[in-house]
Parts: structure tokens; sequence; C-alpha cells
């Protein structure tokens, strides 16, 4: 449901829309999906992004050595987004291999059982504090057999160990189980499609140095693309200008909003759509259309976009 508070048809002289944005303002506010490769850490990963761009860069959502797929990560001023993305549920490819034979109706019934909220305890590889945890599966699909080698579709809570999953698995059916592969195919709202390996990312970037940036354009994301887990606000340039100068939203800066309720966290976004802050909702959206005044957003992170807006309210 969307509220509308203030219709605005003008088109605003301040800001600047994401998908307008020249690389040299795109770069230090992008992120780009990594098709993370098997055998280097994460972290070396972001190394060799920071290298290629030779700006800041950080990652979400860490991946083992052995693992591939989905690696988010974030240049310049966006690195400040990644531990939004932290929380998201991620869906994953596994093939584990049984170390006995197996029922598959039983094994059907015992990965029913693991659907839901399960707890774990981080492996000695995690490099976390091994204590008992809970995490929620959302669903467990088979996808593919032979033999004693199953592929299977994992969508999970962030923070899931699915070696671990793997491994209490075998052992609830008797068998045991280990994990062969893994590769994470979703985080969030970025997929596989969104991927790129780190060949094409640096052969973009030395075709924008020789002033052929078309194939850059395509691999990076505004930094907006973060903020679609949330609800939205959208709010007055004159309310842009006074958040990103450290002030929290009032009614008459509402332009419009999706539906939210008191405690969530809301995105707030310029007319051209530029992220402006993150921060938590005081009251339900539903409230807010009949207020007609008072603070309605506590912000809790301030971004950089790449657009002017009035430094206080007109």
């Amino acid at each position: 449901m969307r509220y509308v508070r203030e219709k605005d048809n003008t088109v605003s002289e301040w800001g600047e829309y994401p998908s307008k944005r020249s690389l040299k303002d795109l770069i230090p506010r992008s992120l780009v999906i990594i098709d993370k490769p098997q055998g280097p850490t994460s972290h070396q990963v972001s190394a060799w992004v920071r290298d290629i761009f030779e700006e800041k860069t950080g990652h979400s959502g860490t991946l083992d050595p052995n693992a591939t797929g989905v690696l988010p990560m974030g240049i310049g001023s966006s690195v400040k987004l990644l531990d939004l993305l932290h929380s998201v549920p991620k869906e994953y490819i596994v093939a584990m291999k049984f170390h006995g034979n197996i029922d598959d109706r039983r094994l059907d019934k015992i990965i029913g059982e693991f659907e839901g909220q399960i707890y774990q305890t981080p492996p000695l590889r995690a490099g976390v504090k091994r204590q008992r945890r809970k995490r929620k599966i959302f669903g467990i699909e088979k996808l593919d057999t032979k033999g004693k080698e199953y592929l299977l579709k994992i969508r999970c809570e962030s923070g899931t160990y699915i070696r671990t999953l793997c491994k209490d698995i075998g052992k609830t059916l008797g068998t045991g189980a280990h994990m062969m592969e893994l590769r994470r195919v979703e985080a969030g709202s970025f997929k596989e499609e969104d991927m790129v390996i780190l060949q094409d990312l640096k052969d973009g970037y030395e075709y924008f140095r020789q002033g052929k940036g078309n194939r850059l354009k395509k691999i990076l994301m505004p930094y907006e693309r973060a903020l679609e887990i949330f609800p939205k606000i959208k709010i007055k340039d004159t309310a842009a200008g006074a958040v990103l100068n450290g002030a929290d939203l009032t009614v008459p800066g509402i332009l419009e909003m999706e539906n939210f309720s008191e405690d969530d966290h809301v995105g707030l976004l310029s007319p051209k759509g530029e992220g402006i802050a993150v921060g938590t909702a005081l009251h339900d959206a539903e409230e807010i259309v009949d207020m007609k005044e008072g603070l309605v957003f506590k912000s809790e992170r301030v971004f950089s976009p790449s657009g002017d807006y009035p430094k206080r309210w007109k």
C-alpha cells in the first residue's frame, strides 16, 4: 500500500537520478555483486576489488574459501551500507554426501523436521565464539540425487552454517553426512543474474580508464539497491537537505510512503530516488497520514548522495 501526503509533479532542480550518475560519481557510491570463485577468502576478494578501483571496499555475508557465488561488495562510501545486508535471508545450493545407504521417504521426513527454528553450534573453522544459537530454515528442497550424493536448495536465515546443517541431517538420519560443495545463489534481493566475475570487473574498469565506460556502467549498481529490503518514504528536497545535515524527519517533509509499522527500519528517498538515510519509524504509516506535525523518523545511517540539496528549510 502507498500513502500520498502531498503530490509533487514538478521536476526538481535539486538532486540527481541514481541511474544518471556519471561513473566518476557512481564508483565511490556503488555496489557490485561478485561471483566469488573457489579458493580465496571473501577478504581476499575484497582486497582485489580495492586494488582495481583504489577505493575502500568491503563485503557482506562471508563465504568459506571453498564456497562460491553471490558476494555483495561495497565500494567507497557504500561500504557503510553492508551491515544492512548481513541480516537478509540467503539461498544456497549444496552438494552433500551421506556415509551410508538411506531411505528417501525417511530423509524427506527428517528434512521437514529441520525446517523452521533450529539450533546450531558454529564449526571450529568458523572463527567465532562456539556457543549454541537459533537460526531459521525457511525451506529445504531436493533437486537431484546420485547414489549417496544429494543436491539440495536451502533458504535460510543469515548466519546459518550449511556445513553444520549437512552434518546434523546426517547425524539425525543415523548415517552421517558431509558437505561437498556450496554455492550461494541469493542474498536478499541480489541473485545470480546480478553477479560478475572478477576478470570482467577488471576489464570493465580498464575500458573505463580508456574512456569507454559502458561496460562498467552495466556492472556497478547504485547504492540504492541495498535499500530495496526496506519500506520507503519519499521526502521533499528541503527535507533531504535537513536530514543530510543532521536533522530528523518531520511530517511536513513527506511526499509519499509505503506501508510500515512503528519501529520498522525505513529508507528515505529524495524525489529523484537518491538514498538519503535509513532509520526507525516513530509511528505507523497509516497514523502519519493524518498527522499535521511532529517527528516521524529517527535517522540511524545517513548516506552520501551525488546530488546537491538545500541546506535548510525554505
